[in-house]
């Protein structure tokens, strides 16, 4: 869909979930969906060199510089600044916050493997280091609601 005066182009967005390790949630979730770790190496050495970056914000990640704080995953088919590594299309960013979680989640994940996938992806999912919550059978469908390593809900269809 291209944008003319009367349509506005749609918004860029990314989802950002909170956790307590933004690497290792990166990892899940980066071999979960078959997505990239962003690598923004490149980015944080300019900001190091400016200044603008304490060294104290960053961490060593897959043997290049990440910031501390938070990481994303992109879709490998969606285009991405290599200037800076981020992604332009669809990402998940992680960020680490203080606090635990708590409560169900407002929002999650649905992952579609394809018919007559479901079992095989959990168990691949459950090896990655996600846990099964409950299997649902109801008239409208099946899934399987499971956690990812920090417990965070999402459902396999």
């Amino acid at each position: 869909m291209t944008s003319t005066p009367t349509t506005p182009a749609p918004v860029h967005w990314k989802l950002v979930i909170d956790c307590a390790n933004p690497q290792a949630q990166a990892d899940f979730w980066a071999a979960a969906l078959h997505y990239e770790v962003e690598d923004n190496d490149a980015l944080i050495q300019r900001l190091l060199e400016l200044g603008a970056l304490p060294r104290e914000a960053t961490v060593e990640f897959h043997d290049r510089l990440a910031f501390r704080d938070l990481v994303a995953v992109r879709h490998p088919a969606d285009p991405y600044d290599r200037d800076s590594g981020t992604g332009l299309g669809r990402r998940l960013l992680f960020q680490r916050v203080p606090e635990e979680k708590t409560g169900k989640n407002r929002l999650h994940l649905d992952l579609h493997p394809g018919d007559g996938l479901r079992e095989a992806e959990v168990e691949r999912l459950t090896g990655l280091g996600a846990s099964v919550l409950r299997e649902v059978k109801e008239p409208s469908g099946a899934w399987v609601v499971m956690a990812d390593p920090e417990g965070n809900e999402f459902c396999v269809q």
